[in-house]
């Protein structure tokens, strides 16, 4: 894709989400978009159909960032759900802040809350698969439990401003499991 277009979308989407952030959904226009990201109004067009189209393709292009952002290195073990990997997801969430708190937060557009979630959840099936189990646990129900947990948590430490950092977070995260993990 051609550099001007990637960052005409890219101010597109930055300035939706920044309206989202401001104000409800069913108030955000696409002349108000045009003018937040300085473009012409058929400029919003030519990329996206509508602000439903928009939504959708803000939602997919932040998950992909966040997934890419989280990915293990290609040298790595895929399916490890390592420390590092944690770390660096709650790294990328605090470094993009400003859009990955609307994203998340905004009630208007649980889209994003539940494709997180399921790209967890595909996540969590594939080390759970990998686990030991002699708990009687059943690894769909651990699955979701760890998925739902992790989104969960995530949204916690967005609405709360981040007061921890993302070492202290995944710290805890590992003390919580892993005191689960005795328990069970």
């Amino acid at each position: 894709m051609d550099r001007r277009v990637q960052r005409s979308r890219q101010m597109i989407m930055e300035a939706f989400i920044g309206l989202l952030g401001e104000q409800d959904f069913e108030r955000v226009t696409i002349q108000g978009i045009a003018d937040r990201a300085n473009v012409n109004r058929g400029t919003v067009y030519l990329h996206f159909t509508d602000k439903y189209d928009l939504l959708e393709q803000s939602v997919e292009t932040y998950l992909m960032m966040l997934a890419d952002s989280c990915a293990p290195p290609e040298d790595g073990e895929p399916a490890e759900l390592s420390r590092d990997l944690m770390i660096r997801t709650f790294s990328y969430l605090k470094e993009h802040a400003a859009i990955y708190s609307v994203l998340i937060t905004n009630k208007n557009i649980s889209t994003f809350r539940q494709r997180m979630t399921q790209m967890i959840e595909t996540n969590m099936v594939i080390v759970v698969n990998q686990m030991k189990l002699d708990t009687g646990i059943h690894r769909d129900v651990l699955s979701q439990f760890l998925s739902v947990s992790v989104t969960g948590l995530i949204e916690w430490w967005v609405i709360q401003s981040m007061p921890y950092t993302p070492e202290e977070m995944v710290e805890q995260m590992t003390r919580i499991l892993e005191a689960r993990m005795k328990l069970w």
